[in-house]
């Protein structure tokens, strides 16, 4: 039997991201979010409209798109109520947000150089994905304070580690396992349950990995 609720959120579940950008000093910040979905090239990021991301993605239109394995929670844990912005804004001090100027070293991560784009990438992020803004769209409830930034990837990076053997372009989701964001919790994967048919690859009698 249903029942009718009314949550304050709904979030099924999204694969955490840490989002490097440039500081407008160019030095790097490294954002942590999960209100991301992609399709095809390119990928819709829901963002608070104050926040030193959104900021660096209107001045400079690039960024990297890290995406953590689940064995990456603390270091992920380390950037919560953390921002770039000197000022903080005060609906983030009610939380307890600090300023934090260098957040690749409280997260105990690495910054490496992109190929493309100005912001580096987290080195021990399994995925990287570089990428340019592309629209900037609002969203929902104005009081909400939240805009979607649109992004299409230009370059990916992914460790050999999860590809599958002998198909250079493919990742193999059962070595892939994301941070995922669930109702505000952290979740990893469980073991595959059963081949899709939703999302076929190769062919329809075969159960390959879907392309990323």
């Amino acid at each position: 039997m249903h029942k009718v609720i009314h949550p304050k959120i709904l979030y099924f579940g999204t694969p955490v991201v840490l989002v490097s950008t440039l500081n407008d000093e160019r030095s790097a910040n490294l954002a942590p979010m999960s209100s991301a979905w992609w399709l095809g090239r390119s990928c819709m990021l829901g963002l608070d409209v104050t926040s030193k991301t959104t900021e660096n993605l209107k001045r400079d239109r690039q960024c990297v798109l890290n995406l953590p394995s689940s064995d990456l929670i603390n270091a992920v844990d380390r950037l919560a109520l953390l921002t770039g912005s000197r000022l903080v804004p005060e609906h983030k001090k009610k939380r307890g947000y600090r300023y934090e100027p260098d957040k690749f070293a409280t997260a105990q991560l690495t910054a490496v150089r992109s190929d493309l784009v100005g912001p580096p990438r987290v080195a021990e992020c399994p995925v990287q994905l570089e990428a340019l803004v592309e629209r900037i769209h609002p969203f929902g409830d104005q009081d909400l304070g939240v805009e979607a930034i649109e992004v299409r990837i230009v370059r990916v990076h992914v460790e050999e580690n999860i590809l599958v053997p002998g198909e250079e372009n493919y990742i193999d989701p059962e070595k892939w396992n994301p941070l995922i964001m669930n109702f505000c919790e952290f979740f990893g994967l469980s073991d595959k349950l059963h081949p899709s048919k939703l999302a076929q690859v190769y062919g329809p009698s075969c159960n390959a990995p879907e392309r990323v």
